[in-house]
């Protein structure tokens, strides 16, 4: 199996919350991403699963953890795996995780039984804002890959 950092054509679908998750991608053997906070408009959560073993992490943008990890991942993960699943389409995310047939991205994942891990996030949530200063520029009159996402 091979292992793909990125994906390169994401699929658009049209139906992306981006308000309740601004940035998702698959890279480095993850999915990782920013998800908005339910209760609080300033914070967001900077949060990943890796893709072979489900390890993961959520944490506020100043490494505070999410009260919602119990031994499991919290509701900030699932969103990002669902936000995953409609920025790339479901077939492209099992092939990546190189699940069975039949299965859903967010019922591999879970069924990995990874535990939490202590990582340092801020590359995640600095990419995030690195391409967020992208949407203040004038738009090209061509596609930008750094852009998909958005």
């Amino acid at each position: 199996m091979s292992r793909l950092s990125f994906l390169p054509s994401p699929v658009f679908s049209g139906k992306r919350a981006v308000k309740k998750v601004p940035f998702v991608e698959i890279r480095e053997g993850r999915i990782q991403g920013v998800v908005s906070s339910g209760s609080d408009i300033e914070r967001v959560y900077v949060s990943f699963i890796e893709l072979s073993t489900g390890h993961y992490s959520c944490s506020t943008n100043n490494n505070r953890p999410c009260g919602g990890l119990r031994g499991s991942p919290c509701k900030h993960i699932c969103e990002l795996v669902e936000e995953a699943v409609e920025e790339y389409g479901e077939e492209s995310v099992l092939a990546i995780l190189g699940a069975e047939p039949g299965a859903t991205a967010m019922t591999h994942l879970m069924g990995l039984k990874g535990t939490q891990v202590k990582d340092n996030v801020a590359v995640i949530f600095s990419r995030f804002l690195d391409y967020l200063r992208l949407t203040a520029l004038r738009a090209p009159q061509r596609f930008v890959p750094e852009m998909n996402w958005f």
